[in-house]
């Protein structure tokens, strides 16, 4: 079997969630892989993430190079071309920096691509049968690849359980000099912080998320209610934030908010992977659609198969009678 690497996402010196789940993916690729961490960056932070990294993985790759201290995709894919050896397998997360990585690397590298992958079935000779999501997750697609040339493949955040495992006191090693000069054409000016609104919900431990199911922007005042008997915080996916009924600083997604509440009710919303990729932390999830083949319900600890303006109002005079 090829190397497994895993491209690890970090910020101020912590590792994202999806480090943990990319371990996940590898050893469901192969069962006794032992996949090495690629963690790159610059100065004290790549430091401390490189130790974050080495609690998971028995092997980390560090690479610390001033032109890698704000991720770049042009500059990274560099670095991983001329770090990553031909014929491996290199897993990472399918957010936007993973999308704009993954592809042009694959093409570098001559490998084969499978993008947002959600599950894998077996590894039969060589060949890896995925299954990725296609439509809105309304169909699956059953993928056959050829490792044999090494791959790029992304995982979907939230698809593959990370387990909790013993610190694995992983050796990090310094590649910094086999990259050597990563000048891109396109430079990093500036970080646009998002909007902050009357809640933060980056904060919130528990979430009432409204979506499409909710119709019209005056039946979003039985969402408040509900928060309000719950003791939570109210969200919601960018149909809400896109129709104007509630603000941007509200938007769980990909192009909203990253939220890592304990508890994350999802009220009449799909789970599209946009809005899923903005979830981390692995919380207990309360899907609520009256559409039973809503993706929502493959990621929900608790589905509820129902019309939201119905039920939402019976289960808040419940939680209010047992207050």
């Amino acid at each position: 079997m090829a190397q497994i690497f895993a491209y690890i996402l970090h910020k101020n010196g912590v590792i994202d969630d999806t480090a943990r789940e990319l371990l996940a993916v590898a050893r469901k690729i192969d069962a006794s892989a032992t996949p090495t961490a690629l963690v790159l960056g610059a100065g004290s932070e790549l430091a401390s993430a490189c130790a974050a990294a080495a609690g998971a993985y028995a092997q980390v790759w560090k690479v610390d190079n001033a032109a890698l201290a704000y991720p770049n995709a042009e500059v990274v894919r560099k670095a991983l071309v001329k770090l990553v050896p031909a014929g491996s397998i290199v897993l990472m997360a399918h957010e936007h920096f993973g999308m704009d990585l993954a592809p042009g690397l694959a093409i570098r590298m001559d490998a084969a691509f499978v993008s947002d992958l959600v599950d894998i079935e077996d590894l039969d000779g060589g060949l890896l049968k995925a299954v990725r999501q296609e439509f809105g997750g309304a169909v699956h697609s059953h993928v056959t690849v050829d490792l044999s040339t090494g791959a790029v493949i992304t995982a979907r955040p939230g698809s593959f359980q990370a387990k909790e495992e013993a610190a694995a006191g992983g050796q990090v090693a310094d590649k910094s000099g086999a990259v050597e000069d990563l000048a891109g054409r396109r430079d990093f000016i500036e970080v646009v912080a998002a909007e902050v609104g009357d809640v933060d919900i980056t904060k919130s431990e528990v979430l009432v998320s409204c979506g499409r199911g909710f119709e019209e922007q005056d039946n979003l005042a039985i969402a408040f209610e509900l928060a309000k008997a719950m003791g939570a915080d109210v969200s919601c996916s960018r149909p809400i934030v896109d129709a104007k009924w509630l603000e941007k600083a509200r938007q769980v997604g990909t192009s909203g908010q990253t939220v890592k509440p304990k508890v994350y009710m999802a009220c009449g919303i799909s789970g599209s992977f946009q809005h899923m990729g903005g979830i981390k932390g692995n919380p207990f999830i309360v899907a609520i659609n009256k559409n039973p083949k809503a993706p929502i319900f493959q990621v929900a600890d608790v589905g509820i198969v129902a019309d939201v303006l119905e039920f939402i109002p019976e289960l808040t005079e419940k939680i209010k009678e047992g207050a």
